[in-house]
């Protein structure tokens, strides 16, 4: 299983939005970077991935699964985007802020860190565990 992490602005889709489309998940469409859109394409179902707010809040409040591999993005006719569905498992009991993962020395090679504008990225099982128990939450 490999790990992840999908930004979002919380005023265009919030973890709360997310936790709203329960089970049946939701497409993480409208991405047009092809870096990002290659990390969708290697994706499997199974897959986690963190939950995070972008902009004013900046940080970690979620835990999705990747439910639906990589297929074309419905928000566009342009056959180069794909997306994958996602829906969300469980909320950070702690969120995670921007702040804590750049302060903390064993984070300083993430993507967030090195590469802070890619809205999808991996995240390695190390970065994994470390973000988790940072936010008092279940791996």
């Amino acid at each position: 299983m490999q790990h992840w992490l999908f930004k979002s602005e919380p005023d265009t889709w919030s973890w709360q939005d997310q936790l709203a489309k329960g089970d049946s998940g939701e497409e993480w469409d409208g991405v047009r970077n092809y870096q990002a859109r290659n990390f969708m394409r290697a994706m499997k179902t199974g897959d986690l991935g963190f939950f995070y707010h972008s902009q004013s809040e900046k940080a970690v409040v979620g835990i999705v699964q990747v439910i639906a591999e990589a297929h074309p993005d419905s928000s566009t006719q342009d056959p180069r985007w794909d997306c994958v569905d996602i829906k969300a498992l469980r909320p950070f009991e702690t969120p995670v802020t921007l702040a804590q993962i750049k302060a903390d020395p064993r984070l300083a090679e993430m993507p967030l860190v090195k590469s802070p504008r890619l809205s999808v990225q991996p995240v390695s099982a190390q970065a994994w565990q470390i973000i988790c128990a940072l936010g008092n939450t279940m791996a």
